[in-house]
């Protein structure tokens, strides 16, 4: 009696994913772990809000407020800016990487840092701090030396210090809580003693509570920069009673993760000119 074709179809399924799941018996266990392991990023690719979504939120446009003024944060990701469009399209400030680490320096931070001043922008630069690879204070003269500088012309923001998960490992760079703090106050202290300005703070409130245990000793002198993809900002971390920027998304209209100054463009330069 002739098999149907419907059972021979059934029989040759089976065969194959036998044949696929003697396969994988066969490979040795760190073969297997090697498929199924997440990849790691580069080091040099992070840049802000790299792990805001999947920790912090998910993207929601704010509500439109008359009394903040709009920018925008790149890196490398977006390589050479179109200004006039960001300009054009109602941004007033901006901030562009610069490093990480002690080892990488952004190769777009030229065109993305003076671009932005010369359509009339109000700029600074960011530094992506790395706490298991270098001091805070190696880092803050890394960055301070290579496009982390300020000077008193109106026209150009204090540095910040992004700090945030580790895209590369540990979300808490393998310190402890007082470690954390340590590593941040050394930057800060290195930057002012280097520039004269107390640097900003990025973060992201649930991070800051697993990695500094909350900790609100910066916020008496340190700018807040909250990163939030959400419609308002929602809980600060601990000392800080409201925040200078706001990071609301990473797919605003146009290029860049698009951010909030709290106050009008009067109090973008006010920060600028310390």
């Amino acid at each position: 009696m002739p098999v149907h074709s419907s059972r021979l179809t059934r029989i040759r399924a089976l065969g194959t994913a036998g044949a696929v799941l003697l396969a994988v018996l066969s490979l040795p266990p760190a073969a297997v772990a090697a498929e199924s392991a997440p990849t790691t990023p580069p080091r040099g690719s992070a840049h802000m809000g790299m792990g805001v979504v999947g920790h912090d939120g998910q993207d929601g446009l704010p509500t439109a407020r008359s009394t903040q003024t709009e920018g925008v944060d790149v890196s490398s990701h977006q390589g050479n800016v179109a200004w006039n469009t960001l300009w054009n399209s109602g941004v007033r400030w901006a901030y562009a990487k610069a490093t990480e680490g002690t080892y990488y320096s952004n190769p777009y931070h030229s065109q993305q840092y003076d671009g932005s001043y010369d359509v009339g922008m109000i700029r600074g630069a960011y530094h992506f701090g790395t706490p298991d690879t270098a001091s805070g204070a190696a880092q803050a003269d890394y960055f301070v030396n290579r496009g982390g500088g300020w000077t008193a012309d109106g026209r150009t923001l204090p540095g910040v210090l992004d700090i945030e998960w580790n895209p590369y490992g540990d979300a808490c760079y393998g310190k402890s809580a007082s470690g954390m703090v340590s590593w941040i106050r050394d930057f800060l202290d290195q930057y002012k003693a280097r520039t004269g300005r107390n640097a900003v703070i990025y973060t992201a409130t649930s991070w800051w509570k697993q990695c500094t245990g909350n900790y609100s000793g910066f916020a008496a002198t340190t700018p807040l920069w909250i990163a939030r993809y959400a419609s308002t900002a929602g809980e600060l971390p601990a000392g800080w009673s409201t925040y200078t920027m706001w990071q609301y998304t990473s797919t605003g209209p146009t290029v860049g993760d698009h951010d909030r100054f709290n106050g009008t463009l009067d109090r973008v330069r006010a920060l600028a000119l310390g």
